[in-house]
């Protein structure tokens, strides 16, 4: 079973997280940020992970902390539950149409962490929301899971599509980046003989 369970408590939020790669897409997710929550019940969902998520966060501050530290966690859960990345399929890319907006993303498993995001997102707030914590969430996530993430938007103009897009989108990608290649189940997909 490729799971994690993970705590993390610092002065600024106490996180809970529970994650099962081969999961069945459901999840319970209580940030403490109604945006947050809302992109990951439905990143867990095209994802196909299951995804369980608490966190108590300094959000009388703003919401930066409890966004960058949940991309933390989620992407240290990951790089756990992947292991030694043996039988991954390791790569996945996806085009993601969401209305007017069309967003791009792919992935490496590769054992870093970069992050390219080239997002256009028009308006500084989605309700309450900060827009810039887009990119500082999948900066953690990226940093912390081990891989390289390209999120490209190709078209979009509504604020609220774009980053809906581009979750849907990442979590398409990783869901077949982490899937297990069933011919190679044993194989460690680099000529290196190492990922990272």
């Amino acid at each position: 079973m490729r799971t994690c369970q993970i705590k993390r408590t610092t002065t600024e939020t106490q996180i809970r997280l529970r994650l099962n790669l081969d999961g069945d897409g459901s999840s319970s997710i209580d940030s403490g940020c109604g945006f947050l929550d809302h992109m990951l019940t439905l990143f867990a969902k095209h994802s196909r992970i299951f995804l369980e998520l608490s966190c108590k966060g300094d959000t009388q501050v703003d919401d930066h902390h409890t966004v960058e530290d949940i991309g933390i966690v989620l992407g240290s859960a990951f790089s756990q539950a992947l292991g030694d990345r043996r039988g991954i399929l390791r790569y996945g890319h996806a085009i993601l149409p969401m209305d007017e907006a069309l967003l791009l993303s792919a992935v490496d498993l590769d054992g870093r962490g970069h992050l390219t995001c080239a997002l256009e997102i028009p308006t500084e707030k989605v309700g309450t929301f900060d827009t810039q914590l887009v990119e500082e969430f999948w900066l953690a996530f990226v940093r912390h899971a081990g891989c390289s993430l390209h999120i490209r938007q190709l078209s979009g103009t509504n604020s609220h599509h774009i980053i809906e897009g581009a979750f849907k989108s990442v979590a398409r990608s990783l869901r077949t980046a982490v899937r297990i290649d069933t011919a190679f189940p044993q194989d460690l997909p680099s000529t290196k003989g190492v990922l990272s």
